[in-house]
């Protein structure tokens, strides 16, 4: 298969869709690989990397589209892209329709089959694909709310884990999935006290027992997020539902309780924010401030710390790009129900349910689709 490594070109996007390694294994599977010059620069690949890998560098973006049959993307397509992707042709990638009705109807209307990161789900209903950026964006959200806590950008002037003498802050995270669980880990070991808020019973006790005795664990419902968001300093949105807008938890109505300079990192604003005040930003004007609350909604937040994210992507996205150069989308999907459950849009057909529910859609059958 011919596979195009596109250089990103949403704001302030550093990583690419590919190492070099991963080049040199696609390669070594019999298959073309073309990527745009420069694309890896800003992981800390250049196109010499690439080209001992076996790569072919073009200069364009729109030669990269041109002569793949499928792309590898770190981002969704954004309106540039939208004109060069091409009927039939496989976008594999982090998509998040369900927050984006023009995407979702512009991936339609070029009938390309996208597939999605995000939603590829084994029987665990674990997200092999959405797990290492999870990993880096809950790790970050308590670097960066620690620094907007800072007085400097408005914050209470608060050191997350005080000192000797000085309480630390209070660090709530909603959310105990993966996102929640790094948070967690992070807002732990720099002394803060933190309280993780999750629907699920089960995985409450499993995080209580694996947790430093500065983290504890508490049902989600509104009470109780009501009463804990008076009293904290830095609140991590952390909620997943998969392929589906995220739930508002937080609601605008309870930023009037918050004490001013508390800031909200919200994590779930790819998926449209647990927020109800979310709206997303960039690493280039990454806060804004409603009713004395920081908001930190930063789109693309592993985007910062492009060398780790890439390799972490690549780690994981690789064997399942292999398969379906390989084998073809098509087969490889019918031979693989993680994979096709990555399946959101075919051929101008919506085949994941949270996206047509988003957006009151017609839903096809997946299954039916792909000629099981």
């Amino acid at each position: 298969m011919i596979i195009g490594v596109p250089k990103e070109i949403k704001s302030n996007e550093n990583r690419v869709a590919l190492t070099p390694a991963g080049a040199a294994v696609l390669i070594k599977n019999g298959n073309q690989v073309f990527v745009q010059a420069s694309a890896g620069n800003g992981s800390g690949f250049r196109d010499d990397d690439y080209i001992a890998s076996g790569a072919q560098i073009l200069p364009a973006i729109d030669e990269v589209y041109g002569k793949s049959e499928m792309i590898i993307k770190v981002k969704e397509p954004i309106e540039p892209e939208y004109d060069l992707i091409k009927d039939g042709q496989l976008i594999y990638t982090y998509f998040h329709f369900a927050s984006s009705e023009t995407l979702t109807k512009a991936m339609i209307s070029r009938k390309a089959i996208c597939l999605a990161y995000e939603t590829i789900e084994l029987d665990d209903h674990s997200l092999p694909l959405l797990i290492p950026m999870s990993e880096v964006a809950g790790r970050m959200s308590i670097q960066e709310g620690a620094k907007y806590l800072e007085k400097f950008y408005g914050g209470k002037g608060m050191l997350l884990g005080g000192v000797p003498g000085v309480l630390p802050a209070k660090v709530l995270i909603i959310g105990g999935g993966v996102v929640g669980t790094e948070a967690a880990k992070m807002a732990a070991g720099l002394g803060a006290d933190v309280t993780i808020l999750d629907v699920n019973l089960p995985r409450l006790r499993y995080l209580d027992d694996v947790m430093p005795a500065n983290v504890k664990t508490m049902m989600s419902n509104e009470y109780n997020i009501r009463q804990l968001v008076k009293e904290s300093d830095l609140i991590i949105g952390a909620v997943l539902i998969p392929g589906t807008k995220a739930p508002y938890l937080v609601t605008k109505d309870m930023l009037s309780t918050m004490k001013p300079g508390t800031v909200i990192v919200d994590v779930a604003v790819d998926q449209g924010g647990c927020i109800e005040t979310t709206v997303p930003t960039t690493h280039n004007d990454p806060i804004y401030i409603v009713e004395e609350i920081i908001h930190y909604a930063v789109a693309n937040m592993p985007g910062a710390v492009p060398r780790t994210s890439t390799i972490a992507l690549t780690n994981a996205t690789l064997p399942y790009a292999v398969k379906l150069a390989n084998e073809g989308w098509n087969s490889a999907c019918r031979k693989d129900a993680a994979l096709r459950k990555g399946l959101n849009i075919i051929g101008g057909k919506i085949v994941y349910k949270g996206v047509a529910d988003a957006f009151g859609l017609p839903l096809y059958d997946v299954d039916k689709v792909v000629g099981l």
